[in-house]
């Protein structure tokens, strides 16, 4: 079987520490066309180590959907907007999906 075909397109995962700053950074990213689209998870609960210690949190994550050519300006000001010392910030290739869908997220949500 043949390896499959990385679309220039990804899924970027983050957690926030609340809905509301993940509304803002969701909405600031969309403004500037640096996401297509942000959805949105709350009351998801982290169990991490941070600083020698185990620790808990109730957090919101995001989904951003975004084209692999605007992923560096998009870290760049998500790490501006972000709270959090060292954000969680994981970007996912995305293989395929309903053809309507990609075409639409590839031109940023136009």
């Amino acid at each position: 079987m043949a390896a499959a075909e990385t679309l220039p397109l990804r899924l970027l995962l983050c957690a926030c520490p609340d809905t509301g700053t993940a509304e803002d950074i969701a909405a600031a990213l969309v403004e500037a066309r640096l996401a297509a689209c942000v959805t949105l998870l709350p009351g998801a609960r982290s169990v991490y180590r941070w600083q020698g210690q185990v620790r808990r949190a109730e957090e919101c994550v995001m989904l951003i959907k975004t084209r692999a050519a605007d992923y560096p300006a998009l870290e760049q000001r998500l790490l501006q907007l972000h709270p959090d010392q060292v954000p969680e910030l994981l970007a996912l290739p995305i293989l395929g999906g309903n053809p309507a869908y990609l075409a639409w997220l590839g031109t940023a949500g136009d």
